[in-house]
């Protein structure tokens, strides 16, 4: 039976990765605090905190493991540490990092082979700067994770996966949750930007899934996983109107220029909308040729509404509380819109 280390665990995309290797047979260990979400069940959680020595040095002890599938690293220096300390016992070491770690992400069209940030892998949680549009902290240290982890378990034993934005049930940070409940209110709804703009967001099931392949097969390097491309922000907006049966109806302001000088924030006050050609133009070939596929949008949609609508509590997040236009603000913006001086 496969043995599989998750760091974290309990929260989205690692309770996805708990889920897709409890389904595969796999037997899981979680290394979480336990300070926030619940324990998966049929699994075994050993307690500790990632940056603690003696808490790496105890859950090193506790077994070995074909794969760890680390979640929760954002630091170089503290996925130096864990990474060493779980080199002896681990297999492979399965990292999710994001897209954010490429030099030309959000402005330029990206590949698996597209140059990445430069961050040494011992680097601490403030190095690099965030740029506008450009570069990030969270890129720079996403990247400087990757670096550590390649170090200590070589080009062979070591993954770094790529996604874009991962929508999904259980999913904290609030983007598709905040569409679901604003197309749930009806009305007329301020839509973003052109319909027809090519979108990529994609499904944590599918992230998950991934990863699981990642860590069970002698797959190596990194992978971008984003969806396919072939899917708009309309299709999106619609998919949220079917999956919620309301009757709102959709204004495109596709003049993105105006719609940005009236002080509308890209990515929080309207989920997924941004204006540079990159944010959307990530390709994920090398994932696809090793198998990855990526469901509808209308699925993701249709699965998380579902989950927003049950008994389990989503996870409290402060990154929750950014995400989405104010009412007010959003009927103020429309009728600006609709009163404009023809062009």
């Amino acid at each position: 039976m496969t043995r599989v280390l998750v760091l974290g665990g309990s929260w989205f995309l690692g309770r996805a990765v708990v889920d897709a290797a409890l389904a595969a047979g796999a037997e899981v260990t979680t290394f979480r605090r336990g300070q926030s979400g619940e324990d998966a069940p049929g699994v075994s959680t050993i307690r500790g905190d990632r940056t603690d020595a003696d808490d790496l040095r105890r859950l090193a002890e506790a077994g070995t493991w074909d794969a760890v599938v680390d979640t929760s690293g954002f630091v170089p220096r503290e996925t130096l540490a864990v990474a060493r300390a779980l080199e002896p016992v681990v297999a492979r070491y399965v990292f999710v990092s994001t897209v954010s770690v490429y030099q030309g992400w959000p402005t330029e069209p990206l590949t698996d082979d597209s140059p990445v940030l430069e961050t040494p892998a011992d680097a601490g949680s403030d190095f690099g700067f965030d740029g506008d549009p450009g570069p990030s902290v969270y890129g720079f240290t996403k990247a400087g994770c990757e670096r550590a982890v390649a170090e200590v378990f070589g080009s062979s034993r070591a993954v770094s996966l790529r996604p874009g934005v991962i929508l999904g049930p259980r999913e904290y940070v609030g983007r598709l949750p905040w569409w679901l409940n604003r197309v749930a209110r009806g009305g007329q709804v301020l839509a973003p930007g052109r319909p027809d703009r090519s979108i990529q967001p994609v499904d944590v099931r599918d992230v998950a899934a991934f990863a699981m392949q990642a860590a069970v097969t002698d797959l190596a390097g990194s992978f971008n996983l984003t969806a396919a491309g072939g899917e708009t922000m309309e299709d999106f907006l619609h998919a949220c109107r079917r999956a919620v049966g309301s009757n709102a109806e959709f204004e495109w302001i596709t003049d993105e220029d105006w719609l940005v000088a009236q002080g509308v924030a890209q990515w929080t006050e309207l989920p997924l909308w941004r204006i540079y050609s990159g944010a959307w133009d990530v390709s994920s070939a090398r994932a696809r040729a090793a198998g990855f596929s990526a469901r509808p949008i209308s699925e993701t949609a249709q699965d998380t509404w579902q989950w927003l609508n049950s008994s389990e509590a989503a996870v409290a997040h402060e990154r929750a509380g950014e995400q989405g236009i104010a009412a007010d603000k959003e009927d103020r913006v429309l009728a600006a819109w609709r009163s404009r001086e023809p062009m």
